[in-house]
């Protein structure tokens, strides 16, 4: 994954875990089981998802929305309650040393196979499964706080958080208990092993602060899908993407998680190796769609309310929650803030009317955003910047496409400069396979300000040698239309999203194939009207040639025109 991941990948694979809850004397009741992270080694701390512990609550899910409930203590489960962790060797431990060794391939014991002639095992080794008891349950309450603002309310019809798709068969008390155990974690000890090496000590976990990580940051996601099904095969999976958006610490990501995953990791590769989060949801859903985002909650405020919780059920627990990892701070020596990536900040919002995207600033006083979001000109738009300070700044529309180009472009002209906002430079070339970021206004509006994702510019579509189409793998959602894509490494602007991809068959929405217009084909039109006033430039593209425009019918001969979610 790159130098920059090693001290991440490392933390990863040390804290990794996997939980698995069941009841005592009932193997055929099944068994519930969840991701977690290693907290401290000696003893065993772990800290997991809650809602493996909803079936076993004394008095049912409803006990996690009761009022001013912020934790719960062990016995709040029955008597019946068996857990056990499960990890892989420490680096340190003969086991881990020789793990870091091994090649080859995993023989999937779980699946039923058999080697065939009998070898040595190949599969990833793992520690037997731990018993462990049930400190407590714990949610942070400003995640609870910010999780109902943005998702209750009106909205809360529209998205799900279930750990399956919209239309799999859960029932309605199985989504409830769901819903209520998302914003909760718990806190286990690892009852220690007969003949335990020293090497198992491990190395400590740290935790970045509230707020060190900035949107656009990269992470690395480890957890394990499906919980403890093959844990050989799929103990502390990793995802690679960014901090896509934050609203205290309710945190998403673009890292793709899959069910199991709850309770895993998440590390930053700066700080290097900091636990930045834990997975609360791994699938969003919003109108039946697939989001592509990762619902995180921040570790540091989580062990905050873990520390006072033990003082409060456990008084004799004061050495107990000194073992809990500290935030990083000035005894580490390391620059915690971090203000992102600058080009971010030339993305913003573009209101007209009941109508909202996104949008770029190319000049001072000059937008770009896309027609559906402008469609007429001369009419008044509100541009809203975040980013580094809030502002509202009127303007009005000097250009839109006619609706028969295949340019899905409009031009704002503010009536006053946008201050503090770095203007970002239009790229020359394209490259396929750099990394790209998509930063728009999808998913939140204006709430939490724009949203980051990452990929790659995965197709350069050409006619008669010029690009004419970018296409990349970012996740892009309704509100993102109008916004910059850059690339990741040179911070270039390279284009302006214009749609992601809709099945006309199933209605299947698919944020993660997306289209934006390459800043090539605007550039010189728009330096033409900058410097002189003069839109002629900008009129050509309402004459582009049938090749560009059978390119973004996406089909030929034209049956119905791209249908943009945006």
């Amino acid at each position: 994954m790159g130098r920059q991941w090693g001290p991440a990948m490392r933390a990863a694979e040390q804290a990794g875990c996997v939980v698995s809850a069941s009841r005592a004397g009932q193997p055929e009741a099944g068994s519930w089981s969840c991701s977690g992270v290693i907290l401290s080694r000696r003893p065993g701390l772990v800290l997991c998802h809650g809602g493996i512990f909803t079936p076993f609550l004394r008095a049912g899910s409803g006990a996690l929305t009761a009022a001013g409930a912020a934790f719960l203590p062990g016995d709040s489960c029955g008597d019946d309650l068996r857990l056990h962790v499960q990890w892989g060797p420490t680096a340190a431990s003969p086991a881990g040393r020789a793990e870091r060794g091994r090649t080859g391939l995993c023989t999937p014991h779980c699946a039923g196979l058999e080697p065939s002639p009998p070898a040595r095992p190949r599969g990833r080794p793992l520690r037997p499964p731990r018993p462990a008891e049930l400190l407590l349950l714990l949610s942070c309450p400003a995640f609870r706080a910010h999780f109902a603002r943005l998702f209750g309310g009106e909205a809360a019809e529209q998205w799900h958080f279930a750990n399956a798709a919209p239309d799999d068969e859960v029932s309605e008390d199985e989504e409830e208990d769901q819903l209520r155990a998302l914003g909760w974690f718990a806190l286990l000890r690892v009852r220690p092993g007969h003949g335990e090496e020293a090497e198992e000590r491990g190395p400590a976990v740290a935790v970045a602060p509230l707020g060190a990580v900035p949107k656009g940051a990269p992470l690395l996601a480890c957890g394990s899908p499906f919980g403890a099904f093959c844990p050989d095969i799929f103990l502390n999976t990793l995802s690679r993407g960014v901090l896509s958006n934050s609203a205290g610490p309710l945190l998403l990501t673009d890292a793709r998680c899959l069910p199991g995953t709850e309770g895993g990791g998440v590390f930053a590769a700066r700080p290097a190796g900091a636990l930045v989060a834990l997975v609360a949801a791994p699938l969003c859903w919003k109108a039946r769609e697939w989001v592509g985002l990762t619902l995180l909650c921040a570790a540091a405020p989580l062990l905050r309310a873990a520390r006072a919780a033990l003082g409060r059920l456990h008084p004799g627990a004061t050495a107990l929650a000194a073992l809990l990892p500290p935030e990083m701070g000035a005894p580490w020596g390391l620059p915690l803030r971090d203000p992102g990536p600058p080009w971010a900040t030339a993305a913003v919002l573009v209101e007209c009317s009941t109508v909202w995207g996104s949008g770029v600033a190319v000049a001072p006083r000059l937008v770009v955003t896309c027609r559906h979001v402008a469609p007429r000109e001369a009419t008044r738009v509100l541009v809203r910047s975040t980013t580094p300070k809030s502002a509202m700044i009127w303007g009005h529309v000097v250009f839109a496409t006619q609706e028969t180009s295949p340019y899905d472009i409009a031009v704002v002209n503010l009536d006053e400069d946008l201050d503090g906002i770095p203007m970002p430079v239009p790229a020359e070339h394209f490259h396929e396979g750099e990394a790209v970021s998509v930063v728009g206004f999808g998913v939140f509006g204006q709430t939490c300000g724009p949203s980051v994702t990452t990929g790659i510019l995965s197709a350069v579509v050409q006619v008669d040698d010029t690009p004419v189409m970018l296409q990349t793998t970012c996740a892009v959602h309704g509100g993102s239309s109008g916004g910059p894509l850059f690339s990741t490494g040179s911070g270039e602007l390279l284009g302006i999203v214009a749609s992601n991809t809709r099945d006309n068959n199933t209605g299947a929405t698919y944020p993660h194939l997306n289209f934006s217009i390459p800043i090539t084909v605007l550039q010189p039109a728009l330096q033409k009207y900058s410097q002189t006033g003069d839109l002629g430039g900008l009129r050509e593209l309402d004459r582009a040639t049938e090749p560009v425009r059978v390119v973004w019918r996406l089909q030929r001969p034209l049956a119905e025109a791209l249908r943009s979610k945006l």
